[in-house]
C-alpha cells in the first residue's frame, strides 16, 4: 500500500514537472535566445548583450513603448478611480446590485476579439476619430472590471462597523471614505492598479483594434507583431524578455499586496 501511494506521489510530481517544463522552458530560452550574438533566431552564436543596445537605437521601438507607457498609465488611473467606486457600490447595496455585477463582470468573461469588435462598432457608430484617446477608454473598459474584482475581495471581509462610528462621531461621507475607508482597502486598490497596468500593458487584441491607422498609436505589442512578421529576431526576443520582465514586476507586487486582500 505504501509503495502503491509512493508510486502515486511520484507520478503526480512527474506530471507537475512536465506542465511546468512546457510552459516556462520556452520561455526560458526566448530569455536565452535575446543574448544570442549571432543573428539567427535559434543558433546559439556566443554571449552579447548588443540587442538591448539595438532596442534603445530603435525609434520605432521607443515611440510604441512610449504610447504603451502612457496608455497604460492613464487608464490604469481612471480604471482604478472608477473601478474602485464601482466595488464600493455594489457592495454597500448588495441587493440591488446583482444585476449590475453581471454586466460589470462582462468583459472578464467575454473573448477579448467580441469586446474589440464591439467597441471598435461603438466608435464608429460615434464617428469618434481613431487614435491613442480610444485605446485608453478601450483598455478603462477592460480592466474596470478587474479592479473592480479586487476591491471587492477585500470588501468582502470588511468591517463595515467602522464607517458607521465614523458617521456617529459626525465625520462626512468624504471624510469618512478619505481616513477610515480608503486607508483600509488601499492594499488591494494597488494591488487592483498593478493588474490593470499589466493587463493593458500586454494587451494587444483591443489596441490593434481600435487605435486606427498609422504610427501615432501604435502600442508595444502591435509594434512586436509588425516585427514579428519578417521573422523572429534576437531584437525581438530581447524585446519581448522586457516586456515580460514589466508583467511579471507587477504581477509579483499585485501578488504580495494581494495577501492580505482577503484577511479581515
Amino acid at each position: 500500500m505504501a509503495e502503491a501511494s509512493l508510486r502515486v506521489r511520484r507520478g503526480l510530481w512527474a506530471y507537475l514537472a512536465a506542465i511546468f517544463a512546457f510552459l516556462y522552458v520556452p520561455i526560458a530560452v526566448l530569455i536565452a535566445l535575446s543574448f544570442n550574438e549571432g543573428g539567427l533566431p535559434t543558433a546559439w552564436t556566443g554571449f552579447s548583450a548588443k540587442w538591448y543596445g539595438a532596442l534603445a537605437a530603435n525609434r520605432d521601438i521607443l515611440h510604441a513603448a512610449r504610447n504603451t507607457l502612457i496608455v497604460a498609465v492613464v487608464s490604469t488611473g481612471i480604471a482604478t478611480v472608477l473601478g474602485t467606486l464601482l466595488a464600493l457600490g455594489i457592495e454597500t447595496r448588495r441587493r440591488k446590485g446583482r444585476a449590475l455585477e453581471a454586466v460589470v463582470f462582462a468583459p472578464m468573461i467575454i473573448p477579448d476579439i467580441v469586446l474589440a469588435i464591439a467597441l471598435l462598432s461603438f466608435f464608429s457608430l460615434l464617428k469618434v476619430p481613431m487614435g491613442i484617446h480610444t485605446i485608453i477608454l478601450s483598455h478603462v473598459v477592460f480592466n474596470l472590471a478587474f479592479v473592480s474584482a479586487v476591491v471587492r475581495a477585500r470588501l468582502k471581509s470588511f468591517d463595515w462597523s467602522v464607517t458607521e462610528a465614523s458617521a456617529d462621531l459626525g465625520a462626512s461621507g468624504l471624510t469618512t471614505f478619505r481616513r477610515v475607508t480608503l486607508p483600509l482597502i488601499l492594499p488591494a486598490v494597488i494591488a487592483g492598479a498593478l493588474l490593470a497596468f499589466t493587463l493593458s500593458v500586454d494587451e494587444f487584441i483591443i489596441a490593434f483594434f481600435t487605435a486606427g491607422a498609422g504610427r501615432a498609436s501604435t502600442t508595444l505589442p502591435m509594434q512586436i507583431f509588425a516585427m514579428i512578421r519578417f521573422g523572429v529576431t534576437p531584437e525581438i526576443n530581447a524585446l519581448a524578455t522586457l516586456v515580460m520582465l514589466v508583467s511579471v514586476t507587477a504581477l509579483v507586487l499585485a501578488q504580495r499586496l494581494n495577501r492580505g486582500v482577503i484577511a479581515p
